[in-house]
């Protein structure tokens, strides 16, 4: 029996426009759906089996071997590539599954090259390479080793090459044109070399809104898939929605007098009489506790403050004198039956990201697909 809670509603038809939208966008380049950490908590299974069987030429991209895994098992068959470190203990697995894997380092050439020796087969990797972003990649000054390697073992099934930027979410971004140019040039030496990629990819979701020349043959788009804006700075102007609505039903209401305290720490005293509902929603389902210092839900269309500090299982609206239905739901985020909060503008007010709110979402919540 399903307990009632919270519930993130995941609208599959605005994927399916985000996507159309992102694909004119790009003009005739293939796009890598980035569906790690359970798809920006949308449910990765949903996400990647409605993509997978409405869109061709689809890549998919994951963290960890798990999440590839998981995929493979609940029938993707698209190409998946994992951007995480290369782990020596899960090469076979990978083998086993036909997933790729990511080289960013020269240890991990040394040990796809030993298992391609030993049994005749390694698994198809992209070469990761840091072009400013100071995480994971091969150093820009051993460029000269790494193709110095692949074309001495030109049998090492390397497809692709990509980096990442650290400011593509900003427009003009001078440091982004940096990274490009540096980019370039690796790739350049890869060709001087006779190395041949069938994928370049560097344009994330920011990239994609404001730097086209970086879309090569294939983006890597995570955030707009869900029509999300990648920073809380960007304003879209090109018709994406929000694939997920963030919701959690009245579950008790009071009537209160003025000077009544609620919940934890006393923050919020009722002025007035008023109607004070109870969500069931909390911090432990993802509700962003810090919104509730200034934060609102919309219910029926109109804007409720919180009243006081959010619980672990609920939180507290101020609903005034109006009459809410215990049962109902009310809006955390997104665009509902009318109601629209857009989750950017609680990241912002909060100082938070769009990635933090929407990974947030725990294992209580009910997502149901509309």
């Amino acid at each position: 029996m399903k307990n009632i809670g919270p519930k993130a509603y995941i609208h599959l038809d605005r994927l399916r426009n985000n996507i159309c939208i992102i694909q004119k966008q790009i003009t005739g380049r293939s796009i890598m759906c980035v569906v790690k950490a359970d798809a920006y908590g949308h449910g990765a299974e949903i996400i990647s089996k409605t993509i997978a069987k409405e869109f061709k030429n689809i890549f998919f991209a994951v963290f960890s071997i798990d999440e590839a895994i998981q995929l493979r098992e609940s029938g993707i068959k698209n190409d998946i590539l994992i951007f995480s470190c290369l782990q020596k203990s899960w090469l076979d697995i990978s083998l086993e599954h036909d997933l790729v894997v990511t080289a960013s380092k020269m240890e991990d050439l040394f040990v796809l090259s030993k298992i391609y020796n030993d049994i005749g087969q390694c698994p198809r990797f992209h070469l990761n390479f840091d072009t400013g972003m100071t995480r994971l990649g091969f150093n820009i000054i051993d460029s000269d080793k790494v193709f110095e390697f692949l074309s001495q073992n030109i049998s090492l099934p390397v497809e692709g090459i990509y980096s990442h930027f650290a400011t593509s979410e900003e427009d003009h971004s001078n440091y982004s044109l940096y990274q490009l140019d540096r980019f370039n040039k690796i790739i350049e030496q890869g060709r001087q070399r006779n190395i041949v990629f069938k994928y370049i990819h560097c344009s994330n979701s920011g990239a994609v809104l404001n730097i086209p020349k970086a879309y090569f043959n294939l983006v890597r788009v995570g955030m707009l898939i869900y029509g999300v804006p990648p920073s809380n700075n960007i304003e879209f102007s090109v018709g994406l929605e929000p694939v997920m609505s963030f919701c959690a039903p009245i579950v008790n209401l009071r009537r209160i007098k003025v000077g009544t305290k609620v919940s934890y720490g006393c923050d919020f005293s009722a002025k007035v009489d008023t109607n004070i509902g109870v969500i069931q929603m909390g911090f432990a389902d993802g509700f962003p506790r810090p919104w509730y210092k200034e934060g609102y839900i919309v219910y029926k269309g109109k804007k409720f403050k919180i009243a006081g500090r959010p619980c672990m299982d609920q939180f507290m609206v101020d609903f005034c004198d109006f009459m809410p239905i215990i049962g109902d739901y009310v809006l955390v985020f997104g665009n509902y039956n009318g109601n629209v909060l857009p989750v950017e503008e609680i990241a912002k007010k909060i100082d938070t990201t769009t990635y933090a709110l929407l990974t947030g979402i725990h294992g209580r919540t009910e997502h149901t697909v509309i």
